[in-house]
């Protein structure tokens, strides 16, 4: 891990911890009394989402790396920033938790099962195919270090030191709203020499791309009748997929393919933003109504 990657690890570690001071072990409870609600958050990430994809590959005339790149993306599960987006949206944050760790030990089979059957099953992309390997270790440990531990001291400090954690809740807060705005500020300078008007038409396929995960978010929360807090938190983790996790693959697996770091870089970033922009609507909307 480099300097950089570990100083990244350990911000989004203090905004899970952040969120955790937050949460209730009773939160957890009702969610494990509403399994309903986790399986509705699984759909769009692993079935919806993937195939749409897929079926999108096929429609479009674009370059095999881009569709293997927008597969690749499709098939990655959640991240850890989809729960600070939650909790900033005031969704039910200790659902989007539990999606958030039920997806990534199921993406030890889905998502280079998703991956490989679709980019086979597409002609531009055929020729792409490689066996995806995940390597178990690597995931299990980013669930613990980044979710499990972060959350578990949260929770503990929330229940046995709660003057402490009223003192420090809101600046940490705070920090995790920075850290975001930060992400985005640090995304678009490392990619400037991509802002170019030839990058526009890719940028708006992200777009699409990304407003695709939070409508079948929203359309599966729908169907299945759960509460607006619960949608909030379904539409987040459908939307807000690991591009870090597609890059690292990409790094592995494709030699850094240009057109695909480019596609997951711009979903890295277009995805904190829409993320961003959706909490932000629902505070205002949830003020509008207290008013």
């Amino acid at each position: 891990m480099t300097a950089q990657q570990l100083i990244l690890s350990l911000v989004l570690a203090t905004m899970v911890f952040s969120v955790a001071l937050e949460l209730k072990l009773d939160d957890f409870k009702r969610v494990a009394q509403t399994p309903w609600a986790v399986l509705c958050g699984l759909i769009p990430q692993f079935i919806l989402l993937p195939v749409g994809t897929w079926l999108a590959t096929l429609a479009l005339d674009l370059p095999a790396n881009m569709e293997a790149a927008m597969i690749l993306v499709a098939a990655c599960p959640g991240g850890s920033l989809s729960n600070v987006v939650t909790h900033m949206g005031r969704g039910n944050t200790a659902l989007s938790v539990s999606i958030s760790a039920v997806a990534s030990v199921i993406a030890l089979v889905a998502t280079p099962f998703n991956f490989s059957w679709m980019i086979a099953a597409n002609p531009e992309t055929a020729s792409w195919l490689q066996q995806l390997s995940l390597d178990p270790t690597g995931i299990w440990l980013s669930l613990v270090a980044l979710l499990g531990i972060p959350l578990a001291l949260g929770l503990w400090a929330s229940h046995r030191l709660p003057v402490l954690t009223e003192r420090i809740r809101k600046p940490l807060g705070h920090f995790a709203v920075a850290a975001l705005i930060v992400f985005i500020v640090v995304g678009l300078i490392k990619e400037r020499q991509l802002l170019t008007l030839g990058l526009l038409p890719m940028l708006l396929l992200v777009v699409l791309h990304n407003a695709s995960g939070l409508f079948l978010g929203w359309i599966t929360s729908k169907v299945m009748r759960v509460s607006e807090r619960d949608r909030r938190a379904v539409m987040i983790e459908g939307g807000m997929q690991n591009s870090g996790l597609a890059l690292g693959i990409i790094a592995v697996q494709f030699n850094s393919d240009l057109g695909m770091v480019t596609l997951a870089s711009l979903w890295g970033i277009w995805h904190i933003i829409s993320g961003m922009g959706l909490a932000l609507y629902w505070r205002r909307k949830d003020a509008r109504l207290v008013d």
